[in-house]
């Protein structure tokens, strides 16, 4: 922290800590007060340290190796490779120079842990740098690697950005009072461009910031940061909710226009994002588009990612705090819980949430400490959106497939690439392995497998008992013989001329990706089968599809445009989703304590926004607001 943290906070600190933990500086490092040490093993054995700080200061405090002590990182790899018991079966190790943390990654991480006997403090001990482990999947994760090489070439940066940004986030307050008002920049009365700006007196926040992947034009496929006259140069953070474009598509261009601060997600969300965008970046330089924003953009929103947990209290801005919480949507997704001033006020921002148990995932989290203003979704809104139970769903599913096969025919499913794609794989494993399903090749297409691999590396924020399956039993559902990864365009001559198969292809919409290559050639014979598992946006060709087109258009590579009649039964199966459907909304806010103040609704078509918004003015008699995009609310 050094001059420019005031000498009171680090007498204070100096005071709490013996001499032994032998602490060389103190430094901000984004939202975290970090303590630099010659002697981990000490304050790790002496844990209670650092959480007497904590308590005292209420702030986030780590513990950080003085680079004195830090090992070259060969000498570390040797130290692991003697250490660490081979059965772990070690894959790679990521140094983070910046956080001084040596990243093991092992096909049976759970082997590395104090539960298992194994001395971690030992390992800290002889090589100096903090050890976190992480599973490694079969499934190469370039994603993930992307993000590890983007760190460790902009240490440098990262270094001085963080402690630019604790510089912020630890300023003193111009005001005691708290005043909060939202400005609804996109995904209100309508599903996609989610942005919100939230003001205080102090602090300026965006939560997600997102395209609109049906919109034909920039005024409604962009938030309205011209209508807010937002400078981003001006916002002190944005927050994201979970990957998926229609809330994080528009980040790389907030740093190809000036913006220059942090962005909080969950741990898996930030290479889930790298995934998306980069795909993005690629899509639209083979379409010949005008690109929003390139790598160098991407790049630059990967190095100024700060990830944080599930259920930890993080500062912001000098006037709000910050809690992410299960939502049960996809990897990673979260509800956002911001806790304004000392207790004035506090707003929950639900992003996409599902309000019940999956496969994949556990149901969204409800128990908050205090909420006053909740923002909610409400994409399946209408009263008639109520999702079958889940076996009826996994049972048609079945039966649907078992149909088109038994004729020797294909099941095209259009599914995106995190998420669904994820939940139908374990769906039709687990149904294909017991006999139920027919035997048939399952062939995989686009991102799936690369954001599959992401899901095996971060088992923890999966469903309890799937990740008990990957950690415990090493017995991936994500890795089975019934998968065909095709790797290359040059393959897809195998899933589309041999008998009966399985085909999953990005994108979820038929708004591009390689399941327009599918669609092309299947769609337009009767024995074939489309069948969407995930919402379809309204403007999209999917949805034109669902809605009963009989004909699309595709573009072909010499830009002509080409008509497919489509022959092929269309179905839709509701229950897959990852949202909450009308009756597990009502029950979410129902569920909610302390009694809310107000709710607002947005994230859904306008009919559905107004359903929701009615019944739960009407139900539980709190004031809900359905606004549309450019209104300003105020909420303290």
């Amino acid at each position: 922290m050094g001059q420019t943290a005031s000498s009171d906070l680090i007498g204070s600190i100096l005071q709490s800590i013996p001499p032994d933990a032998q602490i060389t500086r103190i430094e901000y490092e984004g939202p975290r007060i970090a303590l630099y040490t010659r002697n981990p093993k000490f304050l790790i054995q002496n844990n209670y340290v650092i959480a007497n700080i904590v308590t005292s200061l209420k702030k986030r405090v780590v513990m950080r190796t003085d680079k004195v002590i830090r090992k070259p990182e060969e000498e570390v790899r040797d130290v692991i490779r003697r250490l660490v018991p081979s059965d772990a079966e070690v894959k790679s190790v990521f140094f983070d120079e910046v956080l001084g943390e040596a990243v093991i990654e092992a096909r049976k991480p759970q082997l590395l842990s104090q539960e298992k006997g194994f001395d971690t403090i030992d390992l800290v001990d002889k090589t100096g740098w903090r050890i976190t482990t992480r599973k490694s999947p079969n499934i190469p994760s370039i994603a993930l690697e992307n993000v590890y090489h983007t760190w460790k070439t902009t240490a440098e940066d990262r270094g001085k950005l963080l402690k630019d940004i604790g510089e912020n986030v630890f300023r003193p307050r111009l005001s005691n009072q708290a005043e909060v008002t939202i400005y609804t920049l996109g995904g209100f009365s309508q599903v996609g461009r989610s942005a919100i700006l939230v003001v205080t007196r102090e602090s300026k926040i965006l939560l997600d910031c997102g395209i609109h992947p049906g919109a034909k034009n920039p005024w409604d496929a962009f938030p309205r940061f011209d209508w807010s006259e937002t400078d981003f140069a001006d916002l002190d953070a944005v927050i994201i909710s979970h990957a998926h474009l229609d809330h994080t598509g528009f980040l790389p261009a907030l740093f190809k226009y000036g913006y220059d601060g942090p962005v909080y997600c969950t741990e898996p969300t930030l290479p889930l994002m790298a995934l998306l965008h980069n795909d993005s970046v690629k899509i639209a330089g083979l379409e010949g588009n005008n690109i929003l924003y390139d790598l160098k953009d991407v790049r630059e929103s990967i190095k100024h990612c700060i990830t944080l947990p599930y259920g930890l209290v993080t500062d912001v801005a000098p006037d709000v705090k910050l809690v992410f919480n299960n939502a049960g949507h996809i990897l990673g997704s979260a509800t956002i819980h911001l806790h304004f001033g000392e207790g004035a006020h506090n707003l929950v921002y639900t992003g996409d949430y599902k309000f019940a148990k999956t496969m994949l995932f556990d149901g969204a989290s409800w128990n908050f400490p205090r909420i006053e203003t909740l923002i909610t979704e409400s994409t399946y809104g209408a009263k008639e959106d109520l999702m079958p139970s889940r076996e009826e769903v996994e049972m048609t599913l079945v039966r649907t497939i078992n149909e088109t096969l038994s004729k020797g025919g294909k099941v095209v499913i259009p599914v995106p690439a995190v998420g669904r794609a994820q939940e139908i794989m374990v769906v039709l494993n687990q149904y294909m392995s017991q006999g139920q399903l027919t035997e048939a090749p399952i062939f995989l297409e686009g991102m799936i497998s690369e954001a599959t691999a992401i899901h095996i590396a971060f088992p923890d924020y999966l469903a309890r008992d799937l990740r008990a399956k990957i950690l415990e039993e090493d017995a991936s559902p994500f890795e089975s013989p019934y998968f065909t990864v095709i790797e290359h365009a040059s393959n897809r001559e195998e899933a589309i001329q041999n008998g009966p198969a399985i085909i999953m292809a990005t994108s979820g919409m038929l708004e591009g990706g390689p399941i327009l290559s599918y669609f092309e050639e299947l769609a337009p014979s009767e024995k074939n089968k489309i069948l969407f598992v995930s919402y379809q946006v309204a403007g999209t060709m999917g949805r034109r599809i669902l809605d009963g087109a009989r004909q699309a258009s595709l573009v072909d590579q010499n830009g002509k445009i080409k008509l497919i009649d489509i022959r092929a039964p269309v179905e839709k199966i509701e229950g897959f989703s990852g949202h909450s459907d009308y009756n597990q909304i009502i029950r979410y806010i129902a569920r909610l304590s302390p009694k809310l103040q107000q709710v607002i609704v947005n994230h859904g078509e306008r009919r559905k926004v107004e359903n929701i918004a009615y019944v739960v003015s009407r139900m539980f008699r709190i004031p809900t607001l359905h606004p549309d995009v450019r209104e300003a609310i105020r909420l303290h």
